[in-house]
């Protein structure tokens, strides 16, 4: 963990190594959760213990475009064996993207003792560490969740409007062709029903990538960071930010780094992101 001490984050103990992962791997108190953008890889090998956790069928509900209700964010629970005291710790593949939008649902429904491990799946696999192919059982918990809070870390397209007439910050984590308009979605994926491109008015772009470090997927340190966040962009912790992708789930990677790591204090996910707004009769754009 010293590593990790030593960045300099607001939030040191929401990361952890894969080093403190190999030694709690039998530790009845921790959950390991993968989450995936390529949901075959669970299946293909994991850290031993972990469970899957997919955002498509275990956290979006399955008619309204919404999350899951407290009900179901209980069965999710005690299906994978997580009590209320338990640490559930997130990791998964592209530099933890949907390991922290995991994270973040997780929050809307109050479960703090949540950690990531920094690195995720490919600073696992690059230290050639144990994987396997077993699909662990775990014992069904009664795990009482509190209603889901969409008040405090959730943005919706009104509260993106105010932002937009206040001139307040708006962070736009795509890629800069998805922000300038130049793609209607990232390289190599499907365009997924926005049928406008460019950007929502007055945001700035970092792509959310910028935060971790190319070769093993680790986050970069607090001075990095805030020279990418705070001296680039002249963003301040004490800010109301409010940052957006495609479908809420790179921005959720940003909403981790600038919460946790950098100690903002208001910072809101809005996971309707482009594919609503992009869609919205009479919605302001920006190319």
């Amino acid at each position: 963990m010293s590593d990790i001490k030593e960045r300099g984050y607001a939030n040191p103990d929401v990361l952890v190594t894969t080093d403190w992962v190999a030694e709690h791997l039998n530790d009845p108190d921790v959950r390991l959760v993968e989450s995936n953008e390529d949901q075959l890889l669970y299946p293909s090998g994991h850290i031993p213990g972990a469970v899957q956790v997919d955002w498509t069928t275990d956290l979006n509900d399955q008619l309204l475009r919404d999350y899951i209700t407290k009900e179901k964010f209980e069965a999710l629970m005690s299906r994978i064996g997580v009590s209320n005291d338990t640490t559930v710790v997130f990791y998964g593949d592209k530099n933890n993207w949907w390991a922290t939008y995991a994270f973040w649902v997780f929050q809307l429904f109050s479960h703090t003792n949540a950690k990531v491990m920094d690195g995720g799946r490919l600073k696992w696999e690059k230290e050639g560490r144990e994987m396997t192919r077993d699909v662990p059982k775990y014992e069904a918990t009664n795990y009482k969740a509190r209603e889901r809070d969409d008040s405090k870390i959730r943005a919706f397209r009104e509260n993106v409007m105010e932002h937009v007439k206040k001139g307040q910050p708006l962070v736009d984590v795509r890629s800069p062709e998805e922000y300038t308009g130049e793609r209607l979605h990232m390289e190599g994926y499907p365009n997924e029903g926005a049928l406008r491109g460019g950007h929502i008015p007055g945001a700035e772009n970092i792509p959310w990538a910028r935060a971790a470090n190319p070769d093993n997927g680790t986050f970069k340190s607090a001075d990095e960071l805030k020279n990418i966040y705070l001296q680039e962009k002249g963003l301040k912790p004490d800010d109301d930010v409010i940052a957006y992708c495609r479908i809420g789930e790179r921005s959720s990677h940003t909403w981790f780094v600038l919460t946790h790591l950098l100690g903002f204090n208001k910072v809101r996910n809005y996971d309707g992101s482009w594919t609503e707004w992009g869609n919205l009769v009479r919605a302001p754009i920006e190319k």
